[in-house]
C-alpha cells in the first residue's frame, strides 16, 4: 500500500465524469488499498478516485460504526429518504466547511473489488458521505451546494449546538 496525493480544488480531474470500472484486477485492488491508507492518514469520512487523480468510478466511505471503509465500485444511488443538514467539508477543499442539506437515508448499489454487486443502506454521516463521494465521480464538489462557508467561530458554535464538540 502507498499514500497517494490528494488532488485539490482547481485541478481539472475533479470536474470530469469518471469512467466505469470494467477490470476487477490487481490494479483495482491496489488502488482501493492505497485509497484506504490515504483516507485513514487524512482522517476523512470518504474518498473518491478522482481525488487521487484517477478517473474511475471508485470511492470509499466510512461505515456507520466508524470501523471500516465500504468499497464502492461503479456505485449508484438507488433510493433516498428524508432530509438532513450537517457540517460538511472535503479533503480536496481543505479548510472550508459549510452546512449542506442531503438525504437522511441513502441506499446505494455498487460492486465490490471482485465485481460482485451488492446494496448498502445508511443514514446520517454515512448517507451524507455516499452522496458526497458519488458526486465526485460525476465531477462535482460539495462547494456547489454552498452559498456561505463557515468561519472558525461559526464552526465552533455549530459543534456546540449539535453536541459534536
Amino acid at each position: 500500500m502507498a499514500l497517494r496525493t490528494i488532488v485539490l480544488e482547481g485541478d481539472s480531474c475533479l470536474t470530469k465524469v469518471c469512467r466505469p470500472v470494467t477490470a476487477f484486477n490487481g490494479r483495482l485492488h491496489q488502488l482501493l488499498d492505497d485509497m484506504a491508507e490515504t483516507l485513514a492518514d487524512a482522517n476523512g469520512a470518504g474518498l473518491a478516485a478522482p481525488q487521487v487523480g484517477i478517473l474511475r468510478r471508485v470511492c470509499l466511505v466510512l461505515d456507520e460504526a466508524n470501523e471500516c471503509y465500504l468499497e464502492l465500485v461503479n456505485p449508484e444511488i438507488i433510493k433516498t429518504e428524508g432530509k438532513q443538514s450537517g457540517l460538511e467539508g472535503c479533503l480536496s477543499v481543505p479548510g472550508k466547511f459549510a452546512v449542506v442539506e442531503r438525504p437522511n437515508i441513502v441506499r446505494v448499489r455498487a460492486q465490490d473489488r471482485d465485481g460482485n454487486w451488492f446494496e448498502a443502506e445508511a443514514q446520517g454521516l454515512t448517507a451524507r458521505a455516499f452522496c458526497h463521494e458519488i458526486e465526485h465521480l460525476d465531477g462535482h464538489l460539495f462547494v456547489e451546494h454552498v452559498d456561505h462557508f463557515l468561519t472558525e467561530d461559526e464552526i465552533e458554535e455549530y459543534l456546540k449546538e449539535h453536541g459534536e464538540e
